[in-house]
């Protein structure tokens, strides 16, 4: 059975970037633009890992990890922090939170696809 993977970006040219490369690699894809749409997707259906914008309205990346570490349910959700911000302070609250992985925009493309199929191996 294929992998579910919830795309979370308000950037309409990266979520459809990041569609493309994930149903390519046989992910079944959703994406929401927002936290809170977020949250009511996981809740609707509990995906394999998120691939979780930080800057983003209403609620940002940084609340939505903190909200999926925080339930019991969600505990097996892997998480990787997509964001432009690339310092060190930035990545480490992002991994303090509980994401299994933080990566910097732009990226390379290979380089995420092996991230996710290594989460999800």
């Amino acid at each position: 059975m294929a992998k579910y993977i919830l795309i979370v970006d308000d950037a309409p040219n990266i979520v459809l970037s990041l569609e493309f490369l994930m149903q390519k690699e046989g992910y079944v894809v959703q994406s929401v633009s927002n936290g809170e749409e977020a949250m009511a997707a996981i809740a609707e259906k509990v995906p394999d890992l998120v691939l979780l914008d930080v800057m983003m309205p209403r609620k940002d990346g940084y609340e939505v990890c903190q909200e999926l570490r925080s339930n019991p349910d969600w505990k097996d959700i892997k998480i990787i922090m997509l964001t432009a911000k690339g310092r060190d302070v930035e990545r480490e609250k992002g991994l303090a939170l509980g994401a299994d992985d933080y990566v910097i925009k732009p990226f390379a493309t290979q380089e995420l696809v092996a991230k996710v199929k290594n989460l999800l191996a």
